[in-house]
């Protein structure tokens, strides 16, 4: 029987507590998982505040959502979360993780932070385009480059794969996710993300998120071309809700799977 994954959970809502990670754990048995796998976005933690320099200074909005989003914790404050959970037992398997927003020029800075901490997964993700936090609210994409977006988005996801700092990628398409499509045909970059996922054994992130907040506009899931291309090259797949409260935990996640199994 195939094993029922959700692999990409957030707990930032809560705090560092067995008693907060055991509210995901319950609602994981109540959905029949088998596994999940929680995490944390790297903007939360001081250690990686440099890091998004370049995106502060995009713009105002960036600078005030990221200062927002900073609540005083490092990562050895997770890591001792991580460590009190280990050493207790549950109903299902847990691995922790981190949500990395990959940046070309930061792969050292990533490496440096995160080599040899214990994390059982690092899942990399683009949520900025050259700056542009393409996934925040729709108005912001009034009068951008589409087609231009769309091509910044696979290079980098593409370099992302290439790195070798990550097992998983987030979400390869929720670029789509308020409904914008480029003018031309995203084979070629479909088929370059799923041989360089392929040559360095990253799965790739099957998840409900994007569907959940934008259900008129997303898709649930990834798209079914780039589903099949990552078939193609033997690319893995981990279902995911995105959840960020564990009322969300095992959202579609059968139905992930499904889409995967027809595509």
């Amino acid at each position: 029987m195939e094993k029922m994954i959700d692999g990409h959970i957030h707990i930032e809502r809560g705090p560092y507590t067995l008693e907060w990670i055991r509210r995901f754990v319950d609602k994981a048995v109540e959905m029949q998982l088998d596994e999940i796998r929680l995490l944390e976005h790297s903007h939360r933690f001081d250690e990686f505040v440099p890091m998004y320099d370049s995106v502060r200074a995009y713009s105002e909005y960036v600078d005030t959502w990221f200062l927002r989003q900073l609540k005083g914790v490092s990562l050895e404050d997770y890591l001792d979360l991580v460590r009190r959970v280990r050493e207790e037992e549950y109903p299902i398997d847990l691995k922790f993780g981190l949500e990395i927003c990959y940046f070309e020029e930061q792969e050292d800075f990533i490496r440096g932070l995160t080599e040899n901490k214990g994390f059982d997964f690092l899942l990399g993700s683009v949520h900025f385009v050259d700056g542009f936090a393409f996934d925040h609210k729709a108005e912001h994409w009034d009068g951008i480059d589409v087609d231009r977006t769309y091509e910044r988005y696979f290079e980098t996801s593409i370099s992302l794969a290439e790195s070798g700092l990550f097992d998983g990628i987030g979400h390869p398409d929720a670029i789509k996710l308020f409904g914008h499509r480029p003018s031309y045909h995203l084979t070629e970059y479909y088929e370059r993300l799923a041989a360089a996922l392929a040559g360095n054994s990253m799965y790739a992130d099957q998840n409900s998120g994007v569907f959940r907040r934008c259900s008129d506009t997303a898709l649930p899931g990834m798209d079914r071309e780039l589903i099949r291309i990552l078939k193609k090259h033997g690319v893995p797949f981990i279902t995911s809700s995105d959840a960020h409260c564990p009322e969300d935990v095992g959202y579609m996640i059968r139905e992930l799977s499904e889409m995967v199994r027809e595509a």
